[in-house]
């Protein structure tokens, strides 16, 4: 923005305040309006004072916040402010990521696609991937007690302490294992509480590795226990004179060395295995995990008399240089959630063996030995949502380390793959089997996917998000861009529908006299028909009339999405106006990619594959969940089919809510919604054309009239800029509705 259109700004903002407005011009900004470096920021830089003591005049008030003495005062300041949207970024690469996420077209994924400097991260963060091996000050041993520490003595320490005391005796049994008896004693008292407790390595290892290796890193000076909170504990040093360790034999020369390998190792390293696989599920006991995989690895390899156990009390080993090898504090920490592996978030880590285990049992147990049918319908249908976050990061991986014409090619080609490909495995059987249920089933699947997008995305965020900011803002303008593609998608999904509604003709199986009985009638009186349909297939005005404006509506509505994609990227860009900003060091020099061009293709291909596997066997077990009788088909369709895929996208959209970028969480779900209009279902008219599955593009009442409704309200509710929790709960509420009407709707047709 140059200074004189800032001035001109200025000019026009003074001559629009009243009199009473001037009395009170002053503004206070929200503190909840500012966001972390890597987030999207309402407000230029450009509006901020350089000197941070300067003092606005009264003539002279910026009101950049939501939060203002006076609403009415800010609101044109606000409206103006609100159109500009800065990115703060640490390369060039994320800011390509943020952009693309902003725009128009491209899923939201809130994780980083580069690795961030380490030495930049806050130290809670730090701690999450520091070793334990750190030696921190403390108050005193109540301030260990804590639940996660307590919940560590219930789950896993009590039966810990027990296998190493068991082991003990074995040890002691074999006398020639004494030293490794004594050991197990030890760290069966360690292991029943183990925090605030140090386990160091002693002895002539360290000074072997001194006197053969001068220049690696020990150190025989002595430290206090007022070590770096957030880097390895030094070496603890000895005393001036150093009395002489006795001599010894090599520990692979020694029986003792193979009596321990045999008898006692192995059943306390599957003790350990166990520990760590469970307390990584849990991912809030992870520092558990890494305490268990540190003795297994180290622990337990070394020589007992190079082991050193020393209490919270007590720090000082005199004689000995010595090496801190595991020291934990807490047993728990919750901010475990933000973890990862390589870039991949540890509950997508988690969650990936779900997909091994529908992949085995789903191909292997033909019979349902081993699992029943409903068993497998939910391992499968479950392991989307990993897959799912993997194709999302492949995709982000790809668009922000490419120009923009490669990411919207990988975005149309992978976007909305997990979707198609369940819908099209779903057709393809239903056709084989001769079975129109899973057509319907299809066909509440994406009405459910356009309703969970437009109500309970943007609902969520909305109520999640306003009870942490009292109010949130977003850009109007933009967010009618979403709004008028939203029309435009119902309209053409749903125009072969009113069409046939209008000129089809109505035609029953059975009618019968409500008054005659035992066959006789009564012309007089009532009939009562049962199901009544439109015949569009015996006709000509299906094959003449219905099925060319269905191909004529699915070439429309992805000429729209390109439109609507050239207009908010190229042509009316300033409606976003989003741009990094300005002092910020923004290049490739230090960028470490999580994922390259060509992994993440890989990724992307791989991640495909079993998205097809499993989703080929949800819906060759979903059989035996549609004859429920008391649930119905399109229930099921709109619920479990529709939004689990999501889970991922609702995920992020909260995150963006929690971070006041209320504007993404919303983009999230009229991205996607529109997505299933433009592109999905004309991408299924094709495939039906190809290969006829019998896909109609014609949708039931409930289909039709639900989703006019959604679009009519969401647009309402978006049409000043604001949201609330109020308004959240007005979606979501509504959302609940429409999913009891189909909870207790009859089965479809065929079902």
């Amino acid at each position: 923005m140059s200074l004189s259109s800032t001035r001109s700004s200025d000019s026009t903002s003074r001559r629009r305040k009243t009199a009473e407005q001037s009395q009170d011009p002053s503004c206070v900004l929200d503190p909840q309006t500012s966001y972390n470096h890597e987030e999207i920021h309402d407000g230029s830089q450009e509006t901020q004072q350089p000197d941070a003591s300067h003092t606005p005049s009264p003539h002279h008030s910026s009101c950049p916040a939501a939060a203002c003495a006076s609403r009415h005062v800010c609101e044109e300041s606000w409206e103006e402010i609100q159109s500009k949207r800065t990115i703060r970024v640490e390369n060039e690469v994320e800011a390509n990521k943020l952009v693309n996420n902003y725009r128009f077209g491209f899923r939201k994924w809130k994780s980083h696609v580069t690795a961030r400097p380490f030495e930049e991260r806050s130290d809670v963060v730090k701690e999450l991937y520091s070793e334990l091996n750190v030696i921190k000050p403390h108050s005193g041993p109540g301030h260990f007690i804590t639940c996660g520490n307590l919940a560590y003595v219930l789950l896993f320490g009590w039966w810990i302490s027990l296998a190493y005391f068991l082991v003990g005796i074995l040890m002691f049994i074999t006398v020639i294992g004494l030293p490794y008896g004594k050991l197990c004693w030890k760290l069966c008292c360690y292991f029943l509480w183990p925090f605030g407790n140090t386990i160091h390595e002693i002895g002539a290892t360290l000074w072997r590795c001194c006197e053969e290796a001068p220049d690696c890193e020990c150190s025989l000076e002595t430290v206090e226990d007022s070590s770096s909170v957030l880097l390895p504990s030094a070496t603890e040093g000895p005393a001036p004179e150093v009395p002489e360790r006795p001599p010894r034999a090599p520990y692979w020369h020694r029986l003792s060395t193979y009596i321990w390998l045999l008898l006692g190792f192995p059943p306390l390293a599957v003790v350990h295995s166990l520990v760590c696989f469970v307390s990584w599920i849990l991912v809030f006991t992870i520092p558990v995990a890494k305490m268990s995989a540190q003795t297994v690895g180290v622990i337990l390899l070394l020589p007992p008399e190079d082991v050193l156990l020393s209490s919270s009390s007590h720090r000082k080993h005199q004689g000995y240089e010595t090496r801190a090898l595991l020291c934990c504090y807490h047993a728990a920490n919750w901010y475990y959630y933000k973890y990862t592996v390589d870039g991949i978030n540890v509950f997508a880590v988690n969650l990936l063996p779900i997909v091994i285990v529908a992949l085995v049992v789903g191909y292997i147990d033909r019979e349902n030995q081993f699992a029943s049918s409903d068993v497998k319908f939910a391992t499968a249908i479950s392991s989307i949502i990993p897959l799912s976050y993997y194709i999302g990061m492949g995709i982000a991986s790809i668009a922000a380390q490419s120009n923009f014409a490669v990411g919207a090619v990988v975005n149309a080609t992978f976007g909305s793959i997990t979707e198609l490909t369940f819908y099209i495995t779903a057709l393809l059987r239903g056709h084989r089997a001769a079975n129109p249920c899973l057509q319907e089933v299809v066909k509440a699947a994406l009405t459910g996917t356009l309703l969970g997008c437009i109500l309970f995305i943007p609902g969520i965020c909305m109520i999640i998000g306003g009870l942490k900011h009292s109010e949130q803002r977003f850009n109007s303008r933009s967010a009618g861009v979403s709004s008028a593609l939203l029309f435009i998608s119902v309209g053409g999904v749903f125009a072969p529908t009113l069409f046939s509604k209008a000129y089809g003709n109505l035609v029953c199986d059975a009618c019968t006299n409500a008054t005659g009985g035992n066959g006789s009638s009564n012309a007089s009186g009532p009939f009562v028909c049962h199901n009544c349909h439109y015949d569009l297939k015996n006709g000509t005005l299906f094959r003449d009339h219905i099925q060319p404006l269905v191909y004529t509506v699915s070439a429309l509505l992805p000429t729209a999405y390109i439109i609507g994609l050239i207009f908010t990227l190229k042509t009316h860009s300033h409606i976003y106006n989003i741009h990094v900003g300005e002092g910020q060091e923004i290049g490739h020099q230090g960028t470490v990619v999580h994922w390259s061009r060509w992994r993440s293709l890989l990724i992307l291909i791989a991640a495909t594959v079993l998205t097809s596997a499993c989703a080929d066997l949800a819906t060759e077990h979903i059989q035996p969940i549609l004859n429920q009788p008391n649930v119905s088909q399109y229930f099921i369709g709109v619920t479990v089919l529709a939004m689990i895929p999501e889970i991922p996208e609702i995920v992020n959209g909260i995150q963006f809510a929690l971070q006041n970028n209320i504007s993404l969480s919303l983009e999230v779900g009229s991205c996607i919604a529109v997505q299933v209009c433009m592109l999905q279902i004309p991408i299924l008219v094709f495939f039906n054309a190809f290969c006829d599955v019998g896909f109609v593009l014609l949708f039931s009442d409930q289909h039709l009239w639900a989703s006019i409704f959604s679009v009519i309200l969401v647009n309402y509710i978006f049409m000043d800029g604001k949201s609330d929790y109020f308004q959240g709960t007005a979606l979501v509420v509504v959302y609940l509705i429409l999913l009891a009407l189909y909870y207790f709707a009859p089965s479809p047709s065929g079902c």
